[in-house]
Parts: C-alpha cells; structure tokens; sequence
C-alpha cells in the first residue's frame, strides 16, 4: 500500500498535468463590442431594407418574406400597428440606440415613426394595420394622402393599438428634441384626440369614429341590470366604457408620459379623471370589483359573444393596480378606498386552485364559462381555447404593494427613475455570442415556427419580430455594459 507521502506526490502530480492540461487547451471564444456592434447594424439594416415597408412591420414573416401576418394576414405593402407590430419595433429600435447610442438604431426608428404618421387617422388615432397601397389609402381617413370624408375613420384602443403608437410617438419626439415637424405634431394632434374622445365620466370607448356628445353620456354609478340576457345580443359594444384588455392602463401610461415630455398638466387632469371612472365603475357589493365593459347606464353588457356582462376576475386586478399607480403619482388617497373591499372579494372568489374565474355571474358570483358554442355554462369541461377563462390570482401581490404603499411616506410614493445600467457578465455574453451565431448572412434571425394565418400546422422557417425585438436589447445590453 502506498505510504501517506507517497499519495500525496501522486496527487500532486495528478494536479499539475490537470492545470498543464488546462494551459494548453485552446481559450474560451470572446466576444468584443465590435463583433457585437456589427452584427446589431446587420440586423437592423436587414428589418429595415428587407422587412419593413416604409418603415412598418408586422408580426411575423416566411423566411423568404413572400408572406406576412399581424393577427390576420397581411400584403407586403400592410403593416401592423397592434403590438407586436410596428411601435412595438420603433421603441426596441429607440430603446437600443438610448442603450448603447448606435445611430443607424435612431435612423430606423425615425422610419419606423414617420410610417406611423402615415397611418394616423383623422380621428386622431389608429386602426390595426395601415395600408401603404394608394388604392387601399383612398378607402381610410388617413390625414396623409388619405380617402374622402365618408372614408373608414375607425381609431381603436383595443389591445393598446393607438396607445402604443402614440407611446412611441412621444418619446421619439423627446429623444429628437421636438425637431421632427410631423412626429411632433403627429404625437399633439394624437393627445388631443385621447382627451376629446374621454367621456364625461373619465372613461373611453374601445373604438370610435366621432367624438362623444356629453349630453348622451350622464355621469352615474356602476349598478347591476335588473335582468340581462343570456345569449348574445349581437350588440355593438365599441363605445361601451371599456377596461378589457388593460384598456385603461394602457392609456394612463400615455398620458403621464405626455405630462412627463411635453409639461401640460391637462394629461395628468385625463389620467386623474380616468381614476375617477374606475371608483364610479366599481360595483356594489356583494361584488365590489368591476366588468369588462359597461353600457351607458353603467350596467355590465355583453360585448363578444365570449364576453357576457359578468364582474371580472382579470381585468379587475389591472384596475387595482391602475388605481395604486394614480395613488403613487398623486398622493390622492381617494384612489386607495376601493382597494380593501375588492381584495377582500377576489380573495374569497378564489376558485379551489388558488386561480379566479374570467367571469363571475351577477349578484350570484358563481364561476361563469362558455362552452365551444359558446353558450353560458357553469362547467369547465368544454372551454374555448382561444381564451383565457381562467387566470392567475395575483391577489397576493397587490394586496402586499397596497400595504407598501401604505407604509411609505408621501414623499417617498413616485422617486423619480434612476438610469439601468448593464454589467459585463459571463451570462450576458453568452446570451450575446449566441444570438450572433444564429444571425444568418442577410442579417436575419430565423426560427422554427409558424404563420398562424395559414390553414397548415406543419412548422416552417420563419421571422418573428419578437425574436427581433429580444435579441436587438440583448446585443445593445452588451454593447452597454460596463
């Protein structure tokens, strides 16, 4: 047996010819900022001369880029404003040159604003897709080289189609320094529609075409219809008062932003008055929480046939947080009352996996689902998959922001932003090297996936603008870090 000296030698030995392994093995590949730096004005040359058209996107593209889609398909001369479209690509493509101060960043972006110019309506805001094509321009009320005066005129807030638009517009206007003539005016005549398109009681439509008389709209309370249909009207909800989809939320991250670039108060006065509208919107107990959409009596309607009027687990935690971020900016502890009763609600309408219902049933607060022909049901065993009717309590975690909020001094509620800053770490420069790696030699990032549009559900070679927009702030990040 080898004496205990002898062991240790071996050992030693054994070590040694490990690090001289080591030594002599070949060094980790780096990465430099100039690499990174190439490959980022590659791919945003390659969106902007190949995938955009005239400075428009849409959501996904074939790897040949002969076929496109939004959330319905599109022409090559369509683009797509809905997120993920095109403000969704101009705030990545602002966001990398205030990151890392790449110009051709700012340049595309620039493109990118200037085709959301070109697809504002004269009603102040913007429909899903704009339409580059002059025949397809004289059908919609396009304020550029737009059609007649009976030409579609239809701004829609849904799913944050003009809000994310108008978002960009402002803070490209900033980072421009105002300088851009039909940015500027674009993103002012934009604001301006948002203010003249909220109703008297601080609410907006989904959608609208003309500005809302005051006189047909009375400010009064939310309450519970006497009766309510249970099958679907086919009513024409779009000038509903309107939270689904974050509605709201959307909307007051705009106007602050506006208050935040331009100094004119009266944005933070909309974003005041739509916190107003959310305490008027919430119902009486024994469900204080709030609906997706309201008719003009303030009673919870029907708007698609998916959507019957019911109290709503989802949207109503996007109004609680909405109201703590009016009472953060404000001080106003108005916005506070309504928060204890509709936790306490939510709370016990918890379903027995910790999650909430889409849809409770009025007064009885009973889960409410639809079945694949969409008929009113209270089982779970035939659901839509196209919807959430199910989602995630975040009870928990609102409850425990409003205990914060309450904790903290009023002159502590709204710091101001401190700058991000990115740090140099091995992570971050591996997620950097592979995302170099898979560009191909146009300057393109293509993936497996599908076009959602087409009736085949085999996977093929596409380009995601998601993908674009990830990878664009992962390569910036590097570019910036210290």
């Amino acid at each position: 047996m080898p004496s205990p000296r002898r062991r240790v030698l071996t050992g030693i030995a054994l070590l040694l010819a490990i690090v001289a392994g080591l030594d002599s093995a070949p060094a980790a590949e780096t990465l430099t900022k100039e690499e990174a730096a190439a490959a980022l004005r590659r791919a945003v040359g390659f969106f902007r001369d190949e995938v955009s058209v005239q400075g428009g996107y849409v959501w996904r593209y074939s790897a040949d880029l002969s076929r496109r889609e939004g959330e319905g398909k599109a022409d090559a001369t369509t683009a797509w404003v809905q997120p993920p479209g095109t403000p969704s690509v101009g705030e990545a493509l602002l966001a990398a040159y205030e990151t890392c101060g790449e110009p051709l960043c700012l340049e595309a972006a620039r493109q990118t604003a200037r085709a959301l110019v070109l697809g504002q309506l004269r009603s102040g805001g913007w429909d899903y897709r704009i339409e580059f094509d002059p025949r397809q321009r004289a059908r919609i009320a396009y304020r550029v080289n737009g059609g007649s005066r009976n030409a579609r005129n239809v701004t829609t807030f849904d799913d944050e189609t003009s809000q994310s638009a108008l978002r960009f517009l402002i803070r490209i206007d900033e980072v421009l320094e105002f300088k851009d003539d039909s940015i500027h005016e674009a993103a002012l005549f934009g604001l301006d529609a948002v203010l003249k398109a909220q109703y008297p009681n601080g609410g907006w439509p989904q959608r609208y075409s003309e500005f809302p008389n005051p006189d047909e709209y009375p400010v009064k309370p939310a309450q519970f219809p006497e009766s309510w249909s249970r099958t679907y009207p086919k009513a024409d909800y779009r000038d509903y008062y309107t939270l689904n989809d974050q509605l709201i939320p959307d909307m007051l991250t705009v106007l602050f932003e506006a208050e935040r670039v331009y100094g004119d108060r009266k944005y933070r006065a909309a974003a005041e008055k739509a916190g107003d509208f959310l305490i008027l919107a919430q119902l009486p107990e024994p469900q204080p929480a709030w609906a997706q959409q309201y008719d003009r009596e303030m009673q919870p309607a029907w708007a698609r046939r998916f959507e019957p009027p019911a109290v709503t687990g989802g949207e109503s935690q996007g109004a609680l947080r909405t109201l703590l971020q009016l009472y953060r900016v404000t001080g106003n502890r108005k916005y506070l009352e309504p928060v204890p009763r509709a936790l306490a609600y939510l709370r016990r309408s918890e379903l027995e996996n910790g999650r909430l219902a889409r849809f409770y049933e009025l007064k009885t607060n009973r889960p409410l689902f639809l079945t694949t022909n969409y008929e009113l049901t209270y089982s779970r065993d035939d659901l839509p998959t196209h919807y959430g009717f199910i989602v995630e309590s975040k009870v928990d975690q609102i409850e425990a922001e409003y205990q914060k909020l309450l904790a903290t001094p009023p002159e502590k509620l709204n710091p101001p932003p401190r700058k991000r800053r990115f740090r140099k770490s091995a992570g971050l420069t591996e997620r950097a090297r592979s995302i170099i790696k898979a560009l191909d030699e146009r300057g393109a990032w293509v993936e497996t996936g599908q076009l959602r549009t087409e009736k085949s559900d085999a996977a093929e070679p596409i380009i995601s603008t998601s993908t674009f927009i990830r990878n664009s702030a992962v390569l910036s990040q590097f570019l910036a870090a210290e």
